[in-house]
């Protein structure tokens, strides 16, 4: 009799492209529900149980490293609900930088990653190799964050001696980032030196440049530091009354100002040797993804108003002669803001693209632009509903403010 055979495994449903796709649209679908909810005084016992229910399914990602789960639902979202979108990317974002400690019979510990978005100016760039070998400005700085009362007394502050360019802040993951907070965790709470291999990734080396030796040069860099504190900490409790809250964030501004004021010999310090020529323009101090953002959106602001002077001068064309049209465009299913400039005679002088994301306040952004077009002399502004596939401003309007 011929011996019976072992059956041939079927392929599984449940293979782990599958429970990642499932993840992925069960991810999508929660946020559509909780973003809708969001405002309603009362969410019901069901709901509050799937906001937990999907901040854990978001911080399992983050810890098995599924960065792709979490940028696919994302991205999804983006094209399905823009109200999904934000909250979606938000709670991410927030899962990834900020991470809980709870222990037993211990206080509940905080710990988030911050940056400082620094625009620098200098001649010739800076050099990688040029920053932070003055130790003492150094220590000095990370002090300087609870002296200036932009951290609490009793936390801990750690700061990495290195400024971050824009491409190796822009490498680094959500799962990446959330390893590195708590990396950050153990290193500051272990008496034992520890290995930290996450914080030791993220620093790859700045990207090559162009600049001559007589340049002048604009550069996007970052600090970036980490915060521990108890959960409790009466520092970080913001009043609940509206305007109490706005004195609160005034106040905690004013001490920023300060502090931009009173650091600024010692971050230049920090990034070149002494005497050499820099000039350092702060951004607000926010946790990761809000500081990478106002950087990359400063920065793309810098960048296009570079081109348009540099148009300017080619074209010998007076600012107050031009006219410019400002309005989104889609471009391979990208959202942009573009900024055409005419001469008089109606000649296009030059047309430039900034990213536009959809959670972004599309007034604020033209606003923004046209702000900035103002201060070189142009007063011929007008925006467009949109410009088409052809380039063509569609419905364009004299600009006024809002």
């Amino acid at each position: 009799m011929p011996k019976n055979k072992r059956p041939v495994p079927r392929k599984s449903a449940n293979s782990p492209e599958d429970k990642d796709e499932a993840v992925t649209r069960m991810l999508c679908t929660m946020a559509l529900n909780l973003a809708e909810q969001e405002d309603r005084e009362s969410q019901g016992t069901v709901l509050a149980e799937q906001a937990v229910e999907f901040g854990r399914i978001i911080r399992k990602n983050l810890n098995q490293k599924k960065d792709e789960v979490l940028y696919d639902a994302i991205e999804r979202s983006k094209y399905e609900d823009v109200g999904a979108y934000q909250y979606l990317r938000q709670h991410i974002e927030e899962a990834s930088s900020v991470v809980v400690i709870r222990r037993e019979n211990a206080a509940s510990m905080e710990i988030n990653a911050f940056v400082v978005p620094l625009l620098v100016q200098s001649t010739g760039g800076l050099k990688q190799a040029d920053t932070f070998l003055d130790q003492s400005a150094f220590e000095a700085l990370v002090k300087s964050f609870q002296q200036a009362e932009l951290e609490s007394a009793k936390a801990k502050v750690v700061l990495m001696s290195h400024a971050y360019d824009l491409d190796e802040i822009d490498r680094i993951t959500y799962s990446h980032l959330h390893e590195m907070v708590r990396d950050a965790y153990t290193s500051m709470t272990d008496k034992k030196i520890v290995a930290a291999p996450g914080l030791e990734r993220s620093i790859v080396g700045w990207s090559e440049t162009a600049f001559g030796p007589q340049d002048t040069a604009v550069e996007l860099r970052f600090l970036l530091g980490f915060a521990l504190k108890r959960v409790d900490d009466p520092f970080y409790v913001e009043p609940k009354d509206e305007a109490a809250l706005d004195a609160w964030f005034d106040a905690r501004m004013a001490r920023y100002q300060q502090w931009t004021s009173d650091m600024a010999e010692l971050v230049k310090r920090c990034l070149a040797p002494a005497g050499t020529a820099l000039e350092v323009s702060f951004l607000y101090q926010d946790l990761f993804h809000g500081g990478k953002e106002q950087g990359m959106a400063e920065y793309a602001m810098l960048q296009m108003m570079s081109g348009i002077n540099h148009a300017l001068a080619e074209n010998n064309a007076a600012p107050a002669d031009v006219s410019v049209i400002v309005g989104p465009a889609d471009e391979h299913g990208e959202m942009l803001l573009r900024v055409n400039v005419h001469a008089a005679g109606g000649a296009l002088l030059h047309s430039a693209d900034k990213p536009l994301d959809l959670a972004a306040d599309l007034q604020d952004e033209v606003d923004d632009i046209c702000d900035a077009l103002a201060t070189i002399g142009v007063s011929q502004l007008s925006v467009a509903l949109r410009f088409d596939a052809k380039g063509q401003p569609l419905e364009v309007q004299a600009y006024s403010p809002a």
